[in-house]
């Protein structure tokens, strides 16, 4: 187990927030924004959902403490399963409104995390429900692969909307998903487009060099500011390359996890698909 947490700490921030602030000062130091995750999804308890929210509840007032203080940059991402969604939406709905309300009154921008396709739509109509009362507070995430994405980032598009977009890291069937990576990349490109001509500031989530390039040459040829996108990554993955696109004017934004579920978040990342473990020893080399 020490093992295993000494290769998790590479990617992961600590195991509480105070052991994460430092990682955020640090990115932030180098010119990188941040999207600070709580670890944790899927729980079948109230109270654990409950708990849920008041956590990122104090992450907003520890981040708008901290901008405060010393110009901090970084928001939240948030994983509904983790408030309740799977226990009852309504329930679910009710905490991410109290979570919303902090957020819009400390200036706080919170993520919605795209999880399994089992509640996909469902998490889709809650951002739904929520974004016309804090459109500047509240954006979701939409994964390339799965087919559907299309018709969910037109659904966004006339929301006018604030998108992450990402390749998608479930195991997901043929039927409902893409599998060739060629496919995949060209969805992604596809949708990168849309979002960047229709959608506010969309995150662009890859590590990608073929969607990275792909991406620069798009928003050249369009004539677009480097101010109204920026590219995403993990923590941990290619650090060196997150800090040459800074260099090279592109806003950056790290997604960085921390929290004691550390375990379930690699071992349910690495067991559903192999493209998951051949992604993490793939980039253990690269920079």
């Amino acid at each position: 187990m020490k093992f295993s947490y000494r290769l998790a700490r590479r990617f992961v921030a600590g195991e509480t927030l105070k052991e994460a602030l430092p990682v955020v000062k640090q990115l932030n130091a180098k010119g990188m924004r941040v999207a600070l995750d709580l670890l944790g999804e899927y729980v079948g308890h109230r109270e654990i959902a409950d708990a849920a929210r008041d956590a990122y509840i104090t992450v907003v007032h520890t981040i708008a403490a901290e901008r405060e203080k010393n110009g901090m940059d970084a928001n939240v991402s948030i994983k509904l399963s983790m408030m309740g969604q799977k226990i009852d939406e309504a329930f679910c709905l009710d905490n991410l409104r109290h979570l919303l309300d902090s957020a819009k009154e400390r200036d706080v921008f919170i993520r919605l995390d795209m999880e399994g396709s089992d509640i996909t739509e469902s998490t889709l109509a809650l951002f739904e429900e929520v974004y016309p009362e804090y459109p500047d507070h509240v954006g979701i995430v939409l994964q390339a692969y799965l087919k559907r994405t299309e018709q969910d980032v037109r659904r966004m598009c006339d929301l006018n909307a604030p998108v992450r977009i990402c390749k998608g890291a479930y195991k997901e069937p043929k039927s409902i998903a893409y599998q060739d990576m060629s496919e995949i990349r060209e969805r992604f490109m596809a949708y990168t487009k849309l979002l960047v001509l229709h959608t506010p500031n969309p995150g662009i989530a890859t590590h990608d060099d073929r969607l990275i390039s792909a991406t620069r040459e798009f928003v050249t040829e369009k004539g677009i500011s480097n101010d109204q996108f920026e590219f995403q990554m993990l923590y941990g993955i290619r650090p060196e390359t997150q800090k040459q696109l800074v260099a090279q004017g592109y806003h950056m934004r790290v997604y960085t996890p921390y929290g004691t579920e550390w375990v379930p978040y690699f071992t349910r990342r690495l067991r559903e698909r192999k493209e998951n473990v051949w992604f993490v020893l793939r980039n253990l080399l690269r920079t």
